[in-house]
């Protein structure tokens, strides 16, 4: 999980690259869940979440 701290003293560029890695973890999490079952399901929301945050910061910057 992301803290908002961290998050804040990221570029926008930086913040662009976490979204990308977190949005092809997520299909990939989520295509695992469907095909063969996924160890932490909950991992899913997190990773939501993350995006979610990057996001929010990058459009307040």
């Amino acid at each position: 999980m992301l803290k908002s701290s961290e998050i804040s003293n990221l570029s926008s560029k930086e913040i662009s690259e976490k979204v990308s890695n977190l949005k092809l973890e997520f299909f990939n999490t989520k295509f695992n869940k469907h095909t063969t079952g996924v160890e932490k399901p909950h991992k899913l929301k997190e990773i939501k979440k993350d995006i979610a945050r990057l996001l929010t910061v990058k459009n307040s910057k």
